[in-house]
């Protein structure tokens, strides 16, 4: 079975729903507008990468019950994090010193705000940036401010500890590489955007109760792994082994392919465990039941959502023609 069969396959198998907001297309076209007016140069082909990239249908597909309004900041942020995972990923890649001064700037943005400039973020970046916190920000308590800064900061660590793996050619053992794609995937910083949407932040014992912290590493791992069977084709080349696939191939000293079917399993087994704890999931109390679904709803949006995308995101081999209009 190839790696786009074994794709197929499981986005078959995965019993999470798909939703989708009418209005995510609408959304791209904005998004398309704003870029250039923030400073970004893009000429004919990058304009097509970025409509092809989709990235107003993942927003949409992990948040499918946010407003037109809340789906550009959603859209905006995501276009932030694919931006920055481009600029860390490619050939030209920022070095772990550059990418130590962007977390420190993004960081200085996310808890003094906009008045107070840092070296480490500039440019277009910072103000894509300030455009997408500004509501966040507003609208948001301090510690919710504060948890999705501190889930920033593991992201962009995560990021620089790759960037420092590659450059020194270190090669991370299968539970090694786990570990660190918890954090380089970004996923914990969608769930609590899903408090921005709802607008109903759970209380700091509620948002780290063991059981919703497992689920959420568990839905983690899902989507991480998804998205390294899908990426496999490029992170041959680029990611110093930093992929599933190719981690298991490594330390299994194993074919490519069988590599790829025990990543498939692997993902197998999370599901079915994904969808065992969130049954076990006790009531916290009327007032918190609605919105710990919610929270729950949106970890598994994130996975079902990144499963859809990667078939309408031009950013994987598997998707071949632009986005359909609908789900």
């Amino acid at each position: 079975m190839t790696t786009g069969e074994t794709l197929r396959a499981l986005r078959t198998e995965c019993p999470i729903p798909s939703r989708f907001p009418a209005h995510a297309d609408r959304v791209q076209g904005w998004l398309l507008g704003l870029l250039p007016e923030l400073g970004f140069t893009l000429d004919d082909a990058a304009l097509r990468r970025l409509s092809r990239g989709a990235f107003a249908r993942y927003a949409g597909r992990l948040y499918p019950d946010a407003t037109e309004a809340d789906l550009r900041v959603l859209t905006a942020l995501f276009t932030w994090f694919f931006l920055i995972d481009d600029a860390c990923d490619g050939p030209n890649r920022l070095t772990p010193e550059q990418i130590r001064a962007l977390r420190n700037g993004t960081l200085a943005l996310l808890h003094d705000g906009p008045r107070l400039r840092h070296p480490g973020l500039t440019g277009p970046l910072r103000r894509l940036l300030v455009l997408a916190w500004r509501e966040p920000r507003r609208r948001m308590p301090a510690r919710w401010r504060q948890r999705f800064a501190d889930a920033v900061a593991r992201h962009l660590d995560g990021t620089w500890q790759e960037a420092v793996n590659k450059q020194t050619g270190r090669r991370l053992s299968v539970d090694e590489y786990v570990e660190l794609r918890r954090s380089t995937s970004a996923a914990e910083v969608s769930y609590p955007l899903v408090e921005f949407v709802s607008g109903r932040p759970l209380p700091e014992p509620v948002y780290h109760h063991p059981l919703l912290r497992q689920i959420g590493r568990t839905g983690n791992d899902l989507l991480s792994w998804y998205n390294d069977l899908a990426s496999l084709e490029r992170d041959r080349a680029t990611a110093g082994g930093h992929n599933l696939v190719l981690a298991l191939q490594a330390e299994l000293a194993v074919p490519e392919a069988e590599a790829v079917e025990r990543a498939a399993e692997h993902w197998r087994d999370a599901m079915r465990r994904f969808v065992a704890l969130r049954a076990a999931v006790p009531s916290f109390g009327p007032a918190l039941d609605e919105a710990v679904a919610d929270h729950l709803d949106g970890v598994a949006y994130a996975v079902r959502g990144t499963v859809d995308w990667t078939f309408e995101s031009a950013r994987y081999p598997v998707s071949t023609a632009p986005p359909a209009a609908g789900p």
